[in-house]
């Protein structure tokens, strides 16, 4: 099993532990029950560790957490928030892009797609809490083992690494970030952009132009957080 796993290196050897760990053979055993079911999973299972492979472990900066993939058709590809060329950004997304213009000024035409890929590989972990999902049944795969495993992935960021910028959005992402050493790192919280909430203290967090300051305080490049087509 263990050689057929697609990781970036340096994620690979911190991570590999887990996959022979029994939370994982059950997660393993559950995604293969449902595929042999014939059931629709989002993302693709190459795609399941995409953000993780879109940014090597020593690359991460940013660290934004999501909760579950999207589980419309062709919208998730394995990076939290974010959706593949030529799909509608959803609401929550579009959130972000309306905060970017208010904290940074970046106008529509900075945004004309909703994928984050660009970001990813500036230094953007974006991280789903949970991996995979059954088509049109949200949040169908929680509790399966995911959460263990993504938890151990931040806090290998959190161990190992100094100076990374955490966005916990609403009250899940913040539950899960709970043990970050605000010492070594920025932790930045606010309501989740999701229609529901955003205009609780989303709108005017700020949190992206706070990331890019703390990182040039650190020496560090900031993300150029527009996105282009081309």
């Amino acid at each position: 099993m263990n050689d057929s796993i697609k990781l970036e290196a340096a994620w690979k050897e911190r991570l590999l532990p887990e996959f022979s760990k029994p939370y994982m053979q059950k997660l393993k055993k559950f995604l293969h029950d449902e595929y042999k079911k014939k059931k629709i999973i989002y993302p693709k299972g190459s795609e399941f560790f995409s953000a993780l492979n879109t940014t090597p472990f020593e690359k991460v900066k940013v660290v934004i957490i999501g909760q579950d993939p999207y589980h419309g058709l062709n919208q998730a590809h394995g990076l939290c928030f974010s959706v593949l060329k030529g799909i509608d950004a959803p609401p929550s997304l579009l959130n972000i892009f309306k905060e970017m213009h208010s904290d940074l000024g970046l106008a529509a035409e900075n945004f004309p797609h909703g994928n984050l890929s660009k970001w990813a590989e500036q230094g953007v972990l974006l991280l789903n809490s949970v991996l995979s999902v059954e088509k049109s049944r949200a949040a169908s795969h929680q509790g399966r083992g995911w959460e263990e495993f993504t938890d151990t992935i931040i806090r290998e960021l959190n161990e190992n690494r100094e100076h990374v910028v955490f966005m916990l959005w609403g009250t899940y992402a913040q539950k899960k970030g709970q043990f970050i050493d605000k010492k070594k790192h920025m932790v930045l919280t606010a309501p989740h952009p999701s229609p529901l909430s955003s205009y609780r203290g989303f709108f005017g967090c700020k949190h992206f132009s706070k990331a890019n300051k703390y990182l040039a305080a650190n020496g560090l490049e900031p993300i150029d957080w527009r996105l282009y087509s081309g």
